[in-house]
């Protein structure tokens, strides 16, 4: 049964992977080979790009951030130490709650839509299925937090 689980999860995994492939390879398909529908150009005409050292940066350093508090928690678990596994677990999902937010003030303030052709279905399509990824991670840490607190989850 453990070794059907294992392969269960290496395959989930991989799909995973093809499916965020897929999605970047849409991306590079139409940037690096824009269509005369696009102006021969990318973006296409008249769309503004988000400026990549701004709030995307800062979620790059927050998702970096978090896998470092997760990796902290995990090893403080499993050394027994209930107290650093607690304040890395609580890191990792204040880091979480606050990328999410920051994903929401940049849909918010992007000077595109969806609808602003390959370059607009692109951003919100990869950046979306990332975002819905990162809540389900949240909503999953919070569930093992909780069973962190209630001795559920323990080093043994």
């Amino acid at each position: 049964v453990q070794r059907s689980l294992n392969i269960g999860v290496v395959l989930f995994i991989v799909s995973e992977v093809f499916f965020f492939v897929s999605i970047f390879w849409a991306y590079f398909h139409s940037a690096l080979s824009p269509t005369v529908e696009l102006g021969s150009q990318w973006p296409a005409p008249g769309v503004e790009p988000l400026n990549a050292f701004e709030i995307p940066l800062l979620n790059t350093a927050l998702l970096l951030t978090s896998a470092s508090s997760l990796t902290y928690a995990h090893h403080a678990l499993i050394n027994g130490n209930r107290k650093s596994c607690l304040i890395g677990f609580i890191a990792t999902l204040a880091l979480a709650v606050i990328f999410t937010g920051f994903q929401a003030l940049e849909y918010i303030e992007a000077p595109f839509t969806i609808s602003d052709g390959a370059f607009g279905s692109t951003f919100f399509f990869s950046t979306g299925f990332h975002g819905i990824h990162v809540i389900i991670g949240t909503i999953f840490l919070t569930v093992a937090l909780t069973r962190i607190i209630s001795y559920q989850l323990t080093d043994h």
